[in-house]
């Protein structure tokens, strides 16, 4: 009996000498490999082929993950199985690459808990039964097929990449909400203090910067006061917020109340601070996975897309019309319900196209995006290419059909109608039962 050794230097055929190995138990096994000499007794090597290059140990190391027979293991057994007339059974380690080795060698494989513990032992003894390879020399190439392997998989396999995306578009919401709600309590608990600030400014990561650095209205006259407002806004919102001070109808803030203001402003620049550069994150991301639905709609909006349907892969076996209302799965499931109107958009509404578009033409315009959408998807999905030549003429074609629509909706003239059908069918007449 021979058996199939798999290692990253290359595949080894060893043939078990003793015959006791094969009628022993499995538990027994171990025994027949716990030194060299042991195991030079009870096997020899057949035959041993070296990868030449790492490319070529990589292309099989990834046909073995998937339990395929690679080029290099099916010339190997060919040229020591088949062509050398061993009629005898080979043991591998998988059952899966047994049964397509079979069937493409019409070779007799053996695959059972005791090839399996046979070929375990095989490794603990493998630098002393092959001669030509040491222990230092296998851990470098062992290394870098790991490292190869990893990065071929993490290339050809996007649902890690549509995880990641997915995620960060919900926590990208997690900390709007969040945000936005921190925000309204600065405001509103600040605002019992210096409450024309909130008027004045309106970002809420400036508010919160610029409540940090005044503490307290009293202190925006004040050199050092003007001197740090001047660093962060213009010169007119300076002066602005300081004559609202002057005559600012707000209460006094105890000193309690500062502490907890000062941290609740911190913690909503850290918050905001942190959200940006997450969506500067979603956008490299975007721009990496889907370079044509990006350019078409945006990161923020293709990222909900994909995180909607799960995947870049599931988005792209959706049709137009799916695309379409995705996001408005209530709106129209209440609508096939009570026979009303189906909804024209959904999370596409937020595009730029649509925003534009007006209120008569916004369907149409969300039915073209949707068609071109879905090519761009698909394109993102298969091709597994950076250009995006198909999202640059599909977004020129809706350019010019949205340029189109509003004129037709500015001079109130329609799209022409088509002449109607001059071929009339006659049906035959029904004959009359006497």
């Amino acid at each position: 009996m021979l058996v199939l050794l798999e290692t990253p230097a290359g595949y080894g055929l060893f043939r078990i000498t003793d015959s006791r190995l094969l009628e022993c138990s499995v538990d027994d096994i171990p025994s027949f490999f716990e030194n060299a000499d042991v195991a030079r007794s009870s096997v020899t090597l057949e035959a041993f082929s070296k990868f030449k290059k790492t490319e070529d140990a990589l292309r099989e190391a990834f046909a073995l993950s998937e339990s395929r027979m690679g080029k290099g293991l099916k010339k190997f057994l060919t040229k020591n199985v088949v062509e050398a007339e061993n009629k005898c059974q080979i043991g591998v380690c998988d059952r899966l690459l047994g049964v397509n080795v079979q069937q493409a060698l019409n070779i007799d494989v053996v695959y059972n808990p005791s090839t399996v513990e046979i070929i375990r032992g095989l490794k603990t003894q493998f630098f002393e039964l092959i001669s030509g390879l040491t222990e230092e020399d296998v851990k470098t190439m062992s290394l870098s097929l790991s490292h190869s392997l990893t990065r071929f998989r993490l290339k050809f396999s996007p649902d890690k990449v549509d995880v990641m995306i997915v995620q960060a578009i919900g926590l990208l919401d997690d900390l709007d909400r969040d945000a936005n709600n921190f925000a309204m309590r600065l405001k509103e608990w600040f605002g019992w203090h210096f409450p024309e600030l909130s008027r004045i400014i309106t970002d809420n990561l400036t508010y919160a910067k610029v409540v940090f650095a005044i503490e307290r209205r009293e202190n925006v006259n004040t050199e050092n006061g003007r001197r740090i407002l001047n660093e962060m806004l213009e010169a007119h919102v300076v002066e602005e917020i300081c004559r609202a001070s002057e005559i600012s109808m707000g209460s006094d803030l105890m000193e309690e109340d500062l502490i907890v203001l000062k941290e609740l402003s911190e913690r909503l620049q850290e918050m905001l601070t942190y959200r940006n550069k997450l969506e500067e994150y979603l956008r490299f991301r975007m721009r990496a996975l889907a370079p044509n639905l990006t350019y078409m709609v945006g990161e923020i909006i293709g990222a909900r897309l994909l995180s909607h349907s799960g995947s870049l892969i599931s988005l792209a076996k959706h049709p137009a019309s799916t695309v379409q209302i995705l996001g408005a799965e209530k709106a129209l499931f209440r609508a096939l319900k009570t026979h009303t109107k189906t909804p024209k958009y959904g999370i596409i509404y937020h595009a730029a196209f649509v925003g534009q578009a007006a209120p008569k033409s916004k369907g149409k315009i969300s039915r073209i995006l949707a068609a071109k959408l879905a090519l761009c998807i698909r394109v993102d999905a298969l091709l597994q290419s950076d250009e995006v030549t198909v999202a640059i003429e599909n977004r020129k074609y809706i350019e010019r059909k949205l340029e189109q629509l509003s004129a037709e909706v500015a001079t109130g003239s329609g799209p022409a109608k088509r002449p109607g059908s001059l071929y009339k069918p006659k049906w035959p007449e029904k004959k009359q039962k006497h």
